[in-house]
């Protein structure tokens, strides 16, 4: 299993290739964009999504909390695709197994009663501010704060030697922000150009991958 460090606002962070990233100084895991729910959705609306994948996300959960083991797991919105299905009672079994607290900055897909998220102990908001570093579902940007989040699954497509192309899911680092992976199977990727003082890092199965556009 191949990290990558990083220092943001004189803070260290470690990202990692589940698409996850944890922030060394407050023992925070940072997740985005799970999508619960979607694949039980789409299998019901005859999509012919392999079942197995609804156990992979919970197996990748279980696989980068093990390797941190952090006090506080928080997810950057669109835990739930959409309304509560099965996968509410496979998520609700996960939550009972972790001695992390447990928050959700709430995304555009999180529709489901929070109510339902009390009675697991999970705690909601709209955007988190510790320091210098704002946490939100949404890309946001504010002066003098630097911004972490997700929505837009990042993704970078690479050029093989035979001009053959593969999309990988990728973290992307502007100068005050930095989108995080999508976490979820069967999410997808939107690839953003790179620009000027922008950096890429590319996901693989078990590596992090800094990826140079020179």
């Amino acid at each position: 299993m191949k990290t990558k460090k990083l220092k943001i606002h004189h803070q260290d962070f470690i990202l990692h290739p589940s698409g996850a990233l944890y922030w060394c100084n407050t023992d925070m895991l940072l997740i985005a964009d799970v999508h619960l729910g979607k694949i039980t959705h789409f299998r019901k609306h005859g999509v012919a999504v392999p079942s197995n994948a609804i156990q992979d996300n919970f197996d990748a959960l279980d696989a980068v909390t093990s390797y941190f083991k952090p006090k506080v797991i928080c997810f950057l919105g669109d835990l739930f695709h959409s309304y509560m299905n099965t996968e509410w009672l496979l998520f609700k079994d996960w939550t009972v197994k972790q001695e992390a607290k447990i928050v959700l900055i709430v995304g555009n897909h999180d529709v489901i009663n929070p109510s339902k998220y009390e009675e697991l102990q999970v705690h909601l908001s709209d955007e988190w501010l510790i320091g210098s570093i704002l946490l939100t579902h949404h890309p946001e940007k504010r002066d003098n704060f630097f911004t972490i989040c997700g929505h837009i699954h990042p993704g970078v497509q690479l050029q093989g030697l035979g001009r053959q192309y593969v999309r990988v899911p990728c973290f992307h680092k502007s100068v005050n922000q930095l989108v995080i992976p999508a976490f979820g199977t069967f999410t997808g990727t939107y690839c953003i150009p790179p620009t000027i003082n922008e950096e890429i890092f590319a996901i693989t199965e078990n590596e992090v991958i800094e990826i140079n556009f020179e």
